[in-house]
């Protein structure tokens, strides 16, 4: 099958070959998926529990990327969610870096930066979600489910401020010269 493929893509011309030669030889394949560091702390419990709940929730997201070798990635996704009650003691504070082994082979530089950047975590994401909601659930407190996030907006974004950090840099040199 592989073969009529070529042949007919071939017959076609130079320009249809090449895109499906190109299209062919790249992959995306999720290798493995796993829980890198996990904390939960509930320090002011039980106390806590004797208040009224009216939690106050913050979200810290974090990627990184370690190249292994090979068209293999290890990107990890790290979330610290900190909830703190009415009076301001935190109620509890969960790490977790969700983490996922990649073989991407065939994309431009662009396009890889954009699956390691955007679309691994995206993939790691619900993953990330149901331990966090377990591990609350298992401190007794109200149950807690993290919203969706865009991951494709955060990484236009970070691009945006990037192109613009990169053209102030460039005008502050030519200011100096």
């Amino acid at each position: 099958m592989a073969e009529e493929t070529k042949n007919s893509a071939a017959a076609k011309g130079n320009g249809a070959a090449a895109t499906e030669t190109t299209a062919a030889e790249q992959q995306f394949i999720i290798e493995r998926v796993y829980i890198k560091d996990i904390s939960f702390e509930a320090p002011n419990s039980p106390a806590i529990f004797t208040q009224d709940w009216k939690p106050d929730t913050s979200l810290n997201l974090n990627t990184q990327v370690n190249v292994l070798g090979d068209d293999h990635y290890e990107v990890e996704l790290h979330l610290n969610v900190t909830v703190k009650g009415e009076d301001g003691k935190t109620a509890f504070l969960v790490e977790a870096v969700q983490a996922g082994a990649f073989m991407i082979k065939g994309y431009e530089a662009d396009q890889l930066n954009h699956l390691l950047a955007s679309y691994c975590p995206g993939q790691l994401f619900p993953y990330a979600r149901e331990v966090i909601a377990n591990l609350v659930s298992k401190g007794s407190f109200p149950e807690m489910h993290l919203s969706p996030i865009n991951f494709d907006a955060l990484y236009a974004k970070n691009l945006t401020e990037q192109h613009q950090a990169a053209a102030a840099e460039a005008a502050a040199k030519e200011a100096d010269a």
